[in-house]
């Protein structure tokens, strides 16, 4: 039966705890102590609200002794006191706005602050003159002029105290008893006022992180949707990019195939090697074309080429003689640090010079090299065609493509011919550095 009481009294003393616990989450979680504003405010009360309970304490303090020795006038000046220290406070804390006339309260309350000396010599008058000045450090962020009050209210304070001593002992007291008597109030209003300034300069020094963090973070959100936006752009370019290449080049080469075994067709019976030359130059653009389509495809799918540049471009050089008759001898460099966009330029430079090579000079034999020169590219593509006067050269769409191509990387294009003396290309294009 006890246990069960025992029991019964700690599920009531529990269920106490619960309630005043979430009481306080109630007071102090309707405030954002994040908000300047909110966090005044609610120190605002709590100053309010420790000054009556600290002028309460003064009050039970002294009633009896009042009572005891008769002394109700005493009594209705500490209340009178109280009231006009009370008044002027929720005055300054809640309804005066305007700075010069809340400088009148400050006067008010530390004047009736020091007048509770008369009553105590405990610590209540020094707890209520630390409040006061507590209200007055929290309502302004610059340091000089809370320094400033505090330099006029430690001669304030002091000065409350002599005449306190003045009326009780009916003496004036020296300046160094003055001094002895204050010194560790002096020294308490300092370490107030030291401890005051450094809570508050790290309570705003903590907002203006915050601060700083909410606008990182939003600042963060702007650049991922920015990044977001970039990137859909981006690739939405890229995409047109290659749908343009596959247009341009794969349209213009398999266009040529179609014109070149056209003329193929005529020719067979009266000229049958120019005729197979034809046919050959048809059937390598034709190769090119679906290699160029192929490529396309996998960058639309996002699939990067895992082979070396020395390695497509000696693809590209066997696909064009495997099985045509055609003589190419090379010198390639093999150049690891290639971006994509250079690494297809090289490429398709190289398959159009050689069907330019087969189609418009007869070209039976090239010579090509691609070398790194220090920060640049060198390539380099010449042909034993029928060549023609420089200076009679229309660069159609392909040259043309190289050339604009070539601007775009940030190189140079060239081309060189003679009568009888075959064609040649010269590129010239920065490398990538190595990381």
């Amino acid at each position: 039966m006890n246990s069960e009481k025992k029991k019964s009294k700690k599920r009531i003393e529990k269920g106490e705890e619960n309630r005043i616990r979430a009481y306080f989450v109630r007071l102090f979680g309707k405030y954002d102590f994040r908000n300047e504003q909110q966090f005044l405010f609610f120190g605002k009360w709590l100053l309010f609200i420790v000054l009556i309970v600290v002028e309460l304490f003064l009050i039970w303090q002294h009633i009896v002794d009042f009572q005891r020795n008769g002394g109700w006038k005493w009594l209705i000046a500490l209340l009178a006191l109280e009231g006009v220290l009370t008044t002027s406070e929720a005055l300054n804390l809640f309804a005066v706005k305007d700075e010069k006339k809340r400088i009148v309260f400050y006067v008010i309350d530390a004047f009736a602050a020091c007048g509770f000396l008369f009553f105590s010599t405990g610590t209540s008058p020094m707890l209520i003159y630390m409040l006061v000045l507590t209200q007055f450090y929290m309502s302004t962020e610059r340091l000089k002029p809370s320094a400033f009050m505090w330099a006029v209210a430690v001669p304030v304070y002091i000065a409350g105290c002599w005449l306190q001593g003045y009326f009780q002992l009916h003496e004036s007291l020296n300046v160094l008893e003055i001094f002895r008597e204050t010194f560790g109030s002096i020294l308490a209003l300092f370490i107030h006022f030291f401890v005051v300034q450094i809570a508050l300069a790290f309570y705003r020094q903590y907002l203006r992180l915050n601060d700083a963090l909410d606008e990182l973070a939003e600042s963060k959100k702007e650049l991922e949707k920015a990044y977001a936006v970039v990137a859909e752009v981006t690739a939405l370019e890229e995409r047109q990019r290659i749908a343009k290449d596959i247009h341009d080049t794969a349209g213009h080469s398999l266009t040529t195939v179609i014109m070149q075994t056209e003329s193929a067709k005529r020719l067979i019976e009266q000229q049958p090697e120019e005729a197979k030359q034809k046919i050959i130059a048809a059937n390598l653009q034709a190769k090119h074309a679906l290699e160029e389509l192929r490529d396309s495809v996998h960058l639309l799918s996002g699939f990067e080429a895992s082979v070396t540049l020395k390695s497509a471009l000696e693809d590209i050089l066997h696909d064009s003689t495997d099985g045509t008759g055609i003589k190419i001898r090379s010198d390639i460099d093999e150049i690891e640090e290639i971006s994509s966009a250079k690494y297809r330029f090289l490429c398709n430079t190289l398959k159009e010079g050689i069907s330019n090579g087969l189609r418009h000079g007869g070209a039976t034999a090239f010579w090509f090299e691609l070398k790194r020169q220090e920060n640049t590219i060198r390539f380099f593509l010449s042909d034993n065609g029928k060549g023609l006067p420089i200076e009679t050269l229309q660069t159609g769409f392909g040259l043309t493509t190289m050339r604009d191509r070539a601007k775009s990387l940030g190189g140079e294009i060239s081309f060189h011919s003679e009568p009888e003396e075959g064609f040649e290309i010269l590129l010239i294009m920065p490398a990538d550095m190595e990381e």
